[in-house]
C-alpha cells in the first residue's frame, strides 16, 4: 500500500510557542500497541514544543534540517542540526525550541518503554 501522509497543525504544541507540522506517517492503530507516534515534523521558525515528561514511552527526535536547540532532561541546552540524534529516557522530560528564521524539520517516534 502507499499513501500519504495525514498532516496535521498543532498551534502552542505541548504548551510550546507557535506551531509545528505533523506529518503522520502511521496512525497509533498501526503502531500496534508499540507506541504512539511515528511522523516527520516542521516546527515552524520562531517556535517550541514546549517542555514534557514521557512516562512509560520515550521519544527520540532525529534532525533533518534546519537548526534549533534540545532542552535535556537536565536543563542542557544543546544546538542541534541535521544528522543529531537527540535521545531522552523513559520518564525523563525534554524540550526543542526553533530560534531561527528557519523550518526545523525533524523525525519523532514516540515508543512503549
Amino acid at each position: 500500500m502507499v499513501r500519504k501522509t495525514k498532516v496535521a497543525v498543532v498551534e502552542h504544541p505541548r504548551g510550546g510557542e507557535g506551531s509545528v507540522e505533523f506529518h503522520h506517517i502511521v496512525s497509533v492503530e498501526e503502531l500496534n500497541g508499540h507506541g504512539s507516534m511515528y511522523a516527520m515534523a516542521v516546527l515552524r521558525p520562531h517556535s517550541s514544543v514546549g517542555w514534557h515528561q514521557h512516562v512509560g514511552n520515550t521519544e527520540p527526535y532525529f534532525i533533518l534540517k534546519g537548526k534549533g536547540v534540545f532542552v535535556d532532561n537536565d536543563g542542557t541546552r544543546t544546538e542541534v542540526g541535521p544528522g543529531d540524534v537527540c535521545v531522552i529516557e523513559v520518564g525523563q522530560s525534554h524540550s526543542l525550541e526553533n530560534p531561527n528564521d528557519e523550518e526545523l524539520v525533524f523525525m519523532a517516534l514516540v515508543y512503549n518503554a
